[in-house]
């Protein structure tokens, strides 16, 4: 069946858009994200970032699928080693937020990144994400050199 060209324009947007600060992904708040009152349930933004974090990534060509291939000679998984939340006011259902992640240093096997979750113009939660990279081992793999310019910010915001 055809569709017309409508599979490549509806996933065109799927995975937000690489921005001069890092990337930028919407999406919508559904009742599944919520608490029985109607607001998103705290453990639901973990996820609302790890999708901006994951996108970002598959854009700027690193792909979870061929790293647990092997691309890189060895299996390499991320792993979040850290991180800090700070909620300042609830998305409710049915609200488009817009997820917002920057890189701020990449240090041997380590990345840092900044993130922000928004509705229009009124940041409701910031995360300060330290993110690390490694192999089958479980120990760490320093960042591949060309990893280093797609992920360092190429303005300030």
């Amino acid at each position: 069946m055809d569709d017309h060209g409508e599979s490549a324009a509806l996933s065109a947007g799927l995975s937000g858009a690489l921005t001069a600060f890092g990337h930028r992904l919407m999406a919508r708040v559904y009742y599944a994200d919520t608490d029985f009152s109607g607001v998103v349930y705290h453990a639901r933004y973990l996820e609302f970032l790890e999708r901006g974090r994951s996108d970002y990534l598959r854009l700027a060509g690193v792909h979870h699928t061929e790293l647990l291939d092997g691309k890189h000679g060895e299996r390499i998984v991320w792993v979040v080693r850290r991180m800090e939340i700070d909620f300042r006011s609830p998305a409710r259902m049915d609200d488009i937020v817009t997820i917002d992640t920057r890189t701020e240093d990449i240090s041997g096997a380590r990345i840092f990144m900044a993130q922000q979750l928004m509705r229009g113009g009124e940041v409701l939660v910031e995360a300060k994400v330290e993110a690390a990279i490694v192999g089958e081992s479980g120990r760490p793999r320093r960042f591949p050199k060309e990893w280093i310019a797609a992920f360092m910010p190429k303005a300030s915001d």
